[in-house]
């Protein structure tokens, strides 16, 4: 599961949650693939990211984002480079998503989060 995948997950779904984001993520395993950078992707995809989640996802794989998203983004290269390695390279294979509010515990495996409900919780 890419990063950007995981931006964009929540479990709201669950009968109760308000909210459900951002999914606490607990990587066992994960891989780096290289990708070619690609700055204008990655400055269109910024409106979309939630920032904080973004950089706790990133210390959780030993990446460094700046605390706050820099006004001049779009010609910071560093920094859109270190996102593109954040969202585009690193590949959780094995671990867990946690709902913040319910503390339901959804698998990755094989880089697949598998968040299907429960009958009973829908």
């Amino acid at each position: 599961m890419k990063l950007l995948t995981y931006n964009f997950l929540t479990s709201k779904c669950i009968r109760g949650v308000k909210v459900g984001y951002p999914l606490k993520l607990n990587i066992v395993e994960k891989k780096v693939v290289s990708s070619d950078f690609n700055s204008e992707f990655i400055s269109r995809m910024i409106p979309r990211l939630d920032w904080e989640a973004i950089k706790l996802a990133a210390t959780h794989v030993g990446a460094d984002l700046p605390a706050t998203l820099p006004e001049d983004i779009a010609t910071d290269t560093e920094t859109l480079q270190k996102l593109h390695h954040v969202l585009m390279e690193v590949d959780v294979v094995e671990g867990t998503l946690e709902c913040p509010e319910t503390g339901r515990v959804f698998p990755i495996s094989d880089g697949i989060p598998n968040m299907l409900l429960n009958e009973d919780e829908v």
